[in-house]
């Protein structure tokens, strides 16, 4: 009879909480165009020392909520290879609301275009707005799927203000677009988009992709082009112009393939840029060139 295999020891399976290895380096330089450095494990050193040893050589910090917001300014200060973004989330909009003893139900409420909680969240985010290491206003938009019918309202009104923001301080607009699509672009067209908006995370198709490439919106895929089930992205990839398109990690999620259930980080990037390189049928430095040169004009650098 043969010898019953022993059991590998905790230390030699593959630990689902463990950081993916280093890909191997881009030759051509790029951005991550959207992360989220403080929820990530370790230090900002650390962070930004691994994605420069693969090429990845400025992250843009997004900020979710006041508080994360003002971590992105001051991280952007204090890192010449750190931008910023920030804004309220499009699912942080109601979530202020409900705490709020006067409440958005109320005429009164709608009739003055917000409660004070969240107008006093919103007016914080604009003064951030306006300093200089700050290179973006977002992630706002419309997210349909964690907020129900009730937030609505709420959502279009933050993300009209935040609309408003970018365009006063000449800043780039971050997109998060969430089973929105319509909405969000029927809102940008009734206010008037700023000159520079990015879709972070694009999630739409190629036909969307063409109405946001006439529009000269930027698209920008994170590592769920290389899902199994997102053929709609890799298509949006392949006909997405050039000069409109940026790469993200929105780190610590949305881990790339074959580390998908893994802790994402900016050093990740590379893998995607190669899957937007493979959607595309071009080569991966000529598609990392592109990456590069439009992050450093959509963000301002």
């Amino acid at each position: 009879m043969p010898q019953k295999p022993e059991r590998p020891q905790k230390d030699q399976r593959k630990d689902a909480s463990a950081a993916p290895p280093l890909p191997e380096p881009l030759a051509v330089p790029v951005a991550d165009s959207h992360t989220h450095l403080d929820m990530q494990e370790g230090s900002v050193e650390d962070a930004l020392a691994k994605a420069a040893s693969v090429g990845v050589t400025t992250v843009v910090q997004v900020g979710c909520d006041v508080n994360g917001s003002h971590w992105a300014a001051r991280t952007a200060a204090a890192y010449d290879n750190v931008w910023a973004a920030v804004a309220l989330h499009p699912n942080e909009a109601p979530r202020i609301v409900q705490g709020d003893p006067d409440g958005w139900s109320r005429q009164g409420a709608r009739e003055a275009g917000g409660t004070a909680a969240l107008d006093a969240a919103l007016a914080e985010i604009d003064a951030l707005a306006a300093l200089p290491q700050v290179r973006a206003v977002g992630e706002t938009g419309l997210d349909y799927f964690r907020t129900g019918p009730e937030g609505v309202d709420v959502q279009h009104y933050s993300f009209r203000r935040h609309i408003d923001m970018a365009k006063r301080h000449g800043k780039a607009l971050v997109i998060h677009d969430r089973e929105a699509h319509a909405d969000v672009l029927r809102i940008l067209d009734e206010e008037g988009a700023p000159d520079t908006v990015v879709f972070h995370c694009y999630s739409g198709d190629a036909e969307m992709a063409r109405t946001c490439a006439d529009k000269g919106y930027y698209l920008s895929f994170a590592g769920t082009i290389t899902y199994k089930s997102a053929q709609n992205l890799r298509d949006a990839a392949a006909v997405a112009p050039a000069e409109l398109l940026l790469v993200e990690t929105d780190a610590p999620f949305l881990t790339p393939v074959p580390y998908r259930g893994r802790p994402n980080a900016p050093y990740l990037v590379p893998i995607t840029v190669r899957a937007i390189a493979e959607a595309r049928k071009a080569a991966e430095d000529e598609v990392a060139a592109a990456i590069g040169a439009n992050t450093a004009r959509a963000f301002g650098y």
